[in-house]
Order: C-alpha cells, then structure tokens, then sequence
C-alpha cells in the first residue's frame, strides 16, 4: 500500500473495508467485478448494477442491493442485463460501464452503457423503471465513444447526453442534445484534455453523472497519465453551468483522487480508480462513489459535496483550460445525427 502524502488534499475516505464486492460475492463464475453505475431507489436502498466481466473476456450487467449502501449485497443470481447480440449486433463483444440516472420527467431510470462489438466501442441508452425490465434504445453515439451519461433533466427543452469519442490519441468530453432519445445532434466539445505532462493529458472522460448542485453540474472527470511503466487513472473535478452545460466556469489543476491501496494498485489493469455511479445522503451532502478498483473489484469512497466545490474553488484552473469549444459537428469525430442502427 502506497503511503498517502500528507500535503495533498484528502477529499474523499475510502471505506475500510474495501473492497466491497469481488467476484466471490456472484453466484455465478465471473473473472472480475468492478465499474459499477449507481442510483438510490425510492425506498432509500442502494442500487449497483455492477460490470462481470466472463472468463471469455466479455462483460454484462448484475444488480447487487444494499440496505445501507455498505455492506450486506444482495447480488442478482443471474445476469441482470445480457447483451442481445440478434437484436442489437453492436454489443456483440459485451456491454459495459453502465451510468444511472433518475429522470424525474419520465419516471424511469436512464443506463447509458458501452455497447463493444468489431467496431469499437459505442454508446447505448436503455430506460427502466424496475431495473428487471429494460427499454433498448440502441446505440445513440456510435463507435468509437464512451464514457457517457443522461442528465437528469432537459436543457432548453432537449435532452442531454455527456460523452467522450476518440480521435486518434485524443480524447475529450463533449455533449450531445436529443428531442426525442432517439436521434442526437449538436455535437459540442465542451472540456478537453491538457498537453505535455499534466495528469489529465491527452485522454479524460466522465467518470459518474454530473451531480446537479446550485453552483453549477459538478464533474468528477478521469484523466490517463502514459507512464513508462502504463497507465495511472486518476480523478479531477470541473463546475459546468446549470442552464448552459457547454460553459466551463472552474476546472481544478491537480488530481482529488488516485491510486493508493493494493487493490487499486493490482489486479487485470493496474493504477486504477474508476467510478461510475454516486448517490448522496439525505443530508444532501454526503457523497459515496462506487468505483472499479484494478479492473478488479469494486470499492467505496465517501466524501462532501460541499467540500469539493471549496476546493474547486481554490484550485481552479485559468480560461486558458476552463474552455467552451465552439466547434461545428463538421469538427467531431463521430457524427451522429440520423438514427442508428
């Protein structure tokens, strides 16, 4: 176990326990668990609905449920969410890295998860009120794209989906707009990655939703750092507009969160941190992100809404970094404006 610095800001406690669930807790034979997408049900109970990962090297969706979002898992005893490769050819190699989120206007839970098949991987929506059943949209942002998530509500009058396509060894996050779910359009970069040695060089993406707070929509974003020996998966913090989401307003310069323990240290990518989903309390404030450690295992962090926007507010980076892209869909590389298929 890597020994903390004392001098860098702890926002976020791991739980002492972690992991929290492993690929022993399945009642089925996985190679790994781990990326889980997060949601609390109305009843107050936490919802995980957790990538496994096969011993084929393919992934698909369980949900595990606990009373006090700790301890206690109550894993599906099958699959939750397989991937339907007759009706939906894109997730022929696996669907994966689901993000949840409650849309109050339709009553039902948005996934949006990475679709992988030949070519690439993309990005699907599916809606459910129950997390038994689920409404397939297909693919919404095609290949290669992910790292993608539904807010919660419509902005001037569309909906909204933050997403990462790739162009070459760059990648950064944009957003997309939708009428109807069905066909995206307005493709905008909206935060892009830094050059030369910062942490967050060349390839972020989403980790969890935006988290609606009255300061703005709070990203908790990754950065991959290329190091001789691989890749080191950190977390950094952004603040977007409430009403406009294309506008930066802050963008910290230093990671918030990192690689420190064994297990986030080693297992089938090593240096990992990735979460996927977060629920706060009822106090509004407390925030528990529920992260893939090494690819490997599935793990919990707790910290403070308002704590993150006191730091953001002190570690904010300049314009020259907090930008609003400008670019045209001529720009992206991935134009998606009919319906796929």
């Amino acid at each position: 176990m890597s020994t903390p610095n004392k001098h860098h800001a702890r926002l976020f406690q791991r739980y002492e326990h972690n992991p929290i669930l492993t690929a022993n807790d399945w009642h089925y034979p996985v190679n790994t668990v781990f990326n889980p997408g997060a949601t609390r049900l109305k009843d107050g109970t936490t919802l995980l609905l957790c990538r496994a990962e096969d011993f084929r090297g393919h992934s698909h969706l369980t949900v595990a449920r606990s009373v006090n979002g700790i301890d206690n898992w109550q894993v599906d005893r099958e699959p939750t969410l397989l991937p339907d490769v007759e009706n939906h050819p894109e997730e022929t190699w696996g669907i994966e890295d689901p993000r949840i989120t409650f849309v109050p206007e339709l009553d039902q839970y948005a996934v949006v998860f990475t679709s992988y098949s030949r070519g690439g991987p993309g990005v699907s929506l599916a809606m459910t009120k129950d997390f038994h059943t689920f409404e397939r949209y297909g693919v919404v942002m095609s290949p290669e794209d992910k790292d993608a998530a539904f807010l919660p509500r419509r902005i001037n009058g569309r909906w909204v989906i933050i997403h990462r396509p790739v162009s070459g060894n760059v990648a950064n996050i944009w957003i997309s707009y939708s009428n109807d779910l069905h066909y995206w359009g307005d493709h905008k970069m909206i935060l892009e990655a830094r050059r030369g040695a910062w942490w967050d060089a060349n390839k972020i993406g989403l980790s969890p939703p935006p988290i609606e707070t009255a300061e703005g929509w709070l990203f908790i974003y990754h950065g991959v750092r290329q190091t001789p020996s691989g890749c080191i998966y950190r977390l950094g913090l952004a603040l977007m507009d409430l009403e406009d989401p294309e506008r930066c307003i802050r963008r910290g310069n230093t990671w918030i969160f990192g690689p420190e323990t064994a297990y986030e240290h080693n297992g089938d990518v090593n240096n990992v941190v990735f979460p996927c989903g977060f629920t706060v309390g009822d106090d509004g404030d407390t925030l528990r992100i529920y992260y893939g450690a090494a690819d490997n295992s599935i793990a919990l962090a707790t910290g403070r809404i308002s704590m993150l926007l006191d730091w953001l507010r002190e570690d904010s980076s300049n314009s020259d970094f907090a930008i609003k892209s400008n670019l045209s869909i001529n720009s992206a590389p991935n134009e998606h404006t009919q319906k796929s298929k």
